[in-house]
């Protein structure tokens, strides 16, 4: 089942990144990664085609409370998602306190591992401070970058499957999965 997360508050820091709630003056650098042509589609959506779309998503950023924006040196470079699973997808979850991460990185930054440093992060709080019993992440096959980020985190395969995108298109994807006790056990 999915439980009830708010990171209206939290502000996490990690050796480079600065992971906060999203806010009204970060709609420039959100509207600069996320209207390039390789960003969003390697996550399942459209670039963004305006100004006053970004401003809609980062309106809902704002008001969901579970997104945080990722800041490196000082600009957004990123958001990381802590979202609903689909429950109906993986009834055999039920009995178990989950949430499913997703995450997407401007261009500028890919390669230096910036996004492993922040799932990680936002694991360690999710284990630290909540009674979460297990995280999934989910990606694209053809995402290998994104493969190895979950790779990297310690996240193991859970199931195959596709994904219908924002556009229309079917994805074959895969969803992994980290359970407190594996987390546990790799942070003693």
């Amino acid at each position: 089942m999915n439980i009830e997360i708010d990171i209206s508050n939290v502000i996490l820091k990690t050796k480079r990144l600065i992971l906060r709630p999203w806010r009204q003056e970060d709609l420039e650098d959100f509207y600069a990664y996320a209207s390039a042509k390789e960003v969003g589609p390697m996550a399942g959506w459209k670039p963004h085609e305006n100004r006053e779309e970004s401003q809609r998503i980062l309106n809902h950023f704002i008001e969901g409370k579970r997104t945080f924006a990722l800041e490196y040196n000082g600009k957004a470079i990123g958001s990381l998602g802590i979202e609903r699973y689909n429950e109906e997808k993986f009834p055999e979850l039920a009995d178990k306190k989950c949430r499913e991460i997703g995450y997407v990185l401007s261009k500028d930054y890919w390669g230096q591992g910036l996004m492993p440093e922040a799932v990680n992060e936002v694991i360690r709080y999710l284990f630290e401070n909540t009674d979460i019993d297990l995280l999934l992440c989910g990606h694209f096959l053809r995402n290998k970058q994104s493969h190895r980020v979950q790779e990297k985190c310690g996240f193991r395969h859970y199931a195959f499957g596709t994904y219908q995108t924002k556009f229309g298109t079917i994805e074959e994807d895969e969803h992994n999965i980290l359970t407190r006790e594996e987390w546990e056990n790799r942070n003693c």
